[in-house]
C-alpha cells in the first residue's frame, strides 16, 4: 500500500488526479444527505484576534484568501526562478507563449462578454474564462507519456506561466475595492523590510515570512486581494546565497513548496469550491448566460484565441513552431488551455463574491468548459502525437 501511494506521488499527472477527485467528492457531497454538513463546514466562522486586530472569516474564505496565498507564492516563485535561468530568460522562447497567452485570455473574455453585455452582474464575471489551470493541462499531457514533444511541454508551461502573469493583474486592477490607506500604509512599509532583507542578501528564511505574513495580513485589511502577497514576496526571495553561492534558497523553498501546493492545497481549494448542488437546477441554470459565457469562453474561445495569435506570429516570422510540433500539435495544446478549473474557480469567487442571491452559478461553466476542453485536447494530441516524440 505504501510503495503504491509513493509511486503514485510521483507521477507528474498525480496532482491533477487529486484535483478531480477533490472535485468529484465535492459534487458527490454537495448532492447527498450529507450537503447541509458540507455547508456547515464551509460556512464555519474561523477568527483569529490579537488585541485589537481581528481576522474573522468562513472558513470557506480562509481558504480562498490564505491557502491560495501560498498557491500564489509558489507562483511567484517559479516565475523569478523562469525569469532569471529558465525558459523565460531566453528571448527566443518568449514570443510564442506570450502572444498566445495574450490571446487565450483576450478572446475568451470577448466571447463571455459578448454573451452577456447589458448584465452588468453578469459582467462581473469577463475574466472567468481567461484563466488556465496548468496542474490539470499538463496532468493530461502527462498521460501521453513519451508521445509528447519535450518542446510542447515547454510551451504549455511558458504560456502558462504568462497566463498566470495575465490573472494576477487582473486581480490586482479589477477585484480591488474599498482601499484603506493605513493598511496600505503598513503594506508599503512590509515591502521596503523585504527589499532590505534582499539588498543585504539575507539567505535565512523566517525574517521573509514573518514580514511575508504581515504584508498578507495588511493587504487583507487594505481591500487589495490578500493572496497578492505571496507574489510581492515571493519576488524577494533570493535566488542565490551569498555565502554559499551553489545554494539556491529560491529553488529550496520552491521544491518544497510544490508538494504541500499540488497535494494538499490545491485539492482543498478544489474540494471547497466545486460543491455544485444539482437538485432543484433547472435547465436554465445550465443555459444562464453567465454559465453559456464561461463555457464557450474556455472552451471555444481559448482555442481560438491561442492558436489564432500562435499562428499570425508564425507566419509573420515573429516566431517558430516549437520543435517536433506541427500545426495539429499546436492546436491540441490550445485546447488544453481551456481547462480553467482551479484559477476560473478562484476569479469567479472574486467576481460574484459580493453578489447576493442570484439565478445562475458560473461553477456550472467552468465544469462544462474545462471537461470539453481537457477531453477535446487529448483526443486531437492522442491522434497526431506519435511514439517517437512528434505532433504533427
Amino acid at each position: 500500500m505504501l510503495r503504491a501511494i509513493n509511486e503514485f506521488l510521483r507521477l507528474e499527472s498525480a496532482g491533477g488526479i487529486l484535483l478531480v477527485g477533490a472535485a468529484i467528492a465535492a459534487m458527490i457531497l454537495a448532492n447527498s444527505p450529507l450537503a447541509a454538513g458540507y455547508q456547515w463546514i464551509l460556512d464555519m466562522p474561523v477568527e483569529i484576534r490579537v488585541g485589537p486586530l481581528q481576522i474573522a472569516k468562513p472558513l470557506l474564505l480562509w481558504v480562498n484568501d490564505g491557502l491560495m496565498a501560498v498557491f500564489f507564492f509558489l507562483v511567484g516563485l517559479e516565475l523569478k526562478r523562469e525569469a532569471i535561468e529558465g525558459e523565460l530568460s531566453k528571448p527566443a522562447n518568449i514570443v510564442l507563449p506570450a502572444v498566445g497567452a495574450v490571446g487565450g485570455m483576450l478572446v475568451p473574455a470577448l466571447i463571455y462578454a459578448a454573451i452577456n453585455h447589458g448584465d452588468a452582474v453578469a459582467l462581473a464575471g469577463w475574466a472567468i474564462p481567461a484563466a488556465t489551470d496548468i496542474a490539470f493541462a499538463l496532468g493530461i499531457l502527462t498521460l501521453l507519456g513519451k508521445r509528447i514533444p519535450t518542446a510542447l511541454k515547454v510551451f504549455l508551461v511558458s504560456l502558462a506561466i504568462f497566463d498566470d502573469i495575465g490573472a494576477i493583474i487582473i486581480i490586482a486592477l479589477f477585484y480591488t475595492d474599498g482601499l484603506s490607506t493605513s493598511a496600505l500604509a503598513v503594506a508599503a512599509v512590509a515591502l521596503v523590510a523585504l527589499t532590505v532583507f534582499n539588498r543585504r542578501h539575507v539567505s535565512s528564511m523566517p525574517p521573509y515570512i514573518f514580514v511575508g505574513l504581515v504584508l498578507w495580513v495588511a493587504l487583507l485589511k487594505s481591500g487589495v486581494h490578500a493572496t497578492l502577497a505571496g507574489v510581492a514576496l515571493a519576488m524577494f526571495i533570493p535566488m542565490r546565497d551569498r555565502e554559499r553561492p551553489e545554494h539556491s534558497p529560491l529553488r529550496d523553498l520552491e521544491h518544497e513548496l510544490h508538494p504541500v501546493v499540488a497535494f494538499v492545497i490545491l485539492p482543498i481549494f478544489a474540494f471547497a469550491n466545486s460543491g455544485i448542488g444539482l437538485t432543484g437546477m433547472s435547465a436554465d441554470f445550465f443555459l444562464h448566460p453567465v454559465s453559456l459565457g464561461v463555457a464557450g469562453g474556455l472552451f471555444i474561445g481559448k482555442q481560438i484565441g491561442v492558436f489564432l495569435f500562435c499562428w499570425l506570429t508564425i507566419r509573420l516570422g515573429l516566431a517558430q513552431l516549437p520543435r517536433d510540433v506541427g500545426w495539429l500539435g499546436l492546436y491540441g495544446a490550445a485546447l488544453l488551455c481551456g481547462v480553467g478549473f482551479t484559477m476560473s474557480l478562484f476569479i469567479g469567487s472574486l467576481a460574484f463574491e459580493n453578489v447576493g442571491a442570484r439565478v445562475f452559478d458560473e461553477r456550472i461553466g467552468i465544469v462544462l468548459g474545462s471537461l470539453l476542453s481537457g477531453i477535446a485536447g487529448y483526443v486531437v494530441l492522442k491522434t497526431v502525437c506519435r511514439g517517437e516524440g512528434t505532433c504533427r
